[in-house]
């Protein structure tokens, strides 16, 4: 096998996968540790990978999924052109990153047959070598796949988790700053309680549910963290919540980075969670979770930590594509609502008292 010495990582992709491709990337980097790896993100991801300790450089691409920007095209173009890589690796099959790689005239380029789903795609004709994935995906931790592609390219061996940026002096003192607005407790929970689309987001009441019954039995203070956008909705359930009750609930939703978040979660005794890039955040901090699924495959997006329980109702028609109001269920969908306030209990109780 060539021994490549500069390589750029085509990472276009959400949060989540963003973390999960840094697992394939301490792969390369254990095998040949001397190799330069730059990441190409979208800005609002960058975070994750600045100062991270398996990533030496980032290329950050701003652009809009719909606007056909040819002058930011060519200027990122030239970006890539100038830092002379002998190889790029894809870790999607979109089509910017690999006009901009064959237009920068990088020699090698490597891309998998399918990634997300199993359709053929012509974006593989600007790649010089194709790895090809014949595994079923829905079944396959999608990190998997992505080493899958290091492994096969490269011809090595092993498995790595992912790795996410340093947690900084900063980060440690944003984290402590926003905990300190929580009543002293002995636990602290979080909650990330909105999906990036609603058949990713369990019910605004079952939250409340299980937030009156944590709060019954344990000395605890909550806080939801999000996206600056989730915050409207934090705050309806928030509201539902103390409507009634004295229970402290903060909403930290838009108040972190990524990496404050990573730190908030180093002091956090259990997490709540949706099937978000957040979670996959969480995971490589260690802290206890529980991760609710809808219609999304836990097989194949299921946190890589030893500390998670995973629920899902294993719907038939799981895991699905469709729109929310194309559900036949919906606006109650079977596969959020067939996961209870009841089973989350049972999981918190489970890791807060194991």
């Amino acid at each position: 096998m060539k021994m490549y010495k500069n390589i750029l990582v085509n990472a276009l992709v959400n949060l989540g996968d963003v973390v999960l491709v840094t697992g394939a990337i301490a792969l390369i980097k254990k095998k040949y540790p001397t190799v330069k790896v730059t990441m190409l993100v979208k800005a609002v991801f960058a975070d994750a990978v600045k100062n991270n300790p398996i990533v030496d450089d980032v290329i950050v691409f701003e652009y809009k999924a719909k606007e056909n920007s040819l002058s930011k095209m060519k200027d990122m173009m030239e970006e890539i052109k100038s830092r002379n890589f002998d190889l790029s690796i894809s870790f999607d099959r979109k089509l910017r990153p690999a006009i901009l790689t064959y237009l920068a005239g990088i020699p090698i380029r490597v891309g998998p047959s399918k990634v997300f789903d199993n359709n053929n795609s012509k974006v593989t004709w600007l790649y010089t070598d194709v790895v090809n994935i014949d595994h079923n995906l829905n079944k396959t931790l999608q990190a998997e796949t992505y080493q899958i592609i290091v492994r096969k390219f490269f011809d090595i061996e092993g498995y790595e988790r992912p790795i996410f940026a340093r947690i900084m002096p900063e980060n440690e003192a944003k984290a402590d700053e926003l905990l300190g607005q929580l009543p002293d407790t002995e636990l602290k929970i979080a909650l990330c309680v909105r999906g990036t689309f609603p058949l990713k987001t369990w019910a605004k009441e079952n939250f409340v549910e299980v937030v009156k019954e944590l709060a019954q039995s344990n000395d605890v203070a909550f806080y939801i963290v999000g996206a600056p956008d989730d915050s409207d909705y934090a705050k309806e359930v928030i509201d539902d919540v103390t409507s009634d009750s004295s229970i402290r609930i903060e909403n930290f939703c838009g108040k972190t980075s990524l990496v404050d978040l990573a730190a908030i979660f180093k002091k956090t005794d259990l997490f709540v969670t949706v099937d978000t890039g957040a979670a996959h955040i969480a995971a490589t901090t260690g802290v206890k979770m529980v991760t609710i699924y809808g219609c999304t495959s836990p097989d194949r997006w299921h946190p890589i930590t030893d500390n998670a329980i995973v629920l899902t109702s294993r719907e038939t028609c799981c895991p699905c594509t469709i729109k929310a109001e194309e559900c036949p269920t919906y606006p109650k969908p079977k596969c959020l609502y067939n996961v209870t306030p009841k089973m989350v209990m049972e999981a918190c109780n489970r890791l807060l008292h194991n």
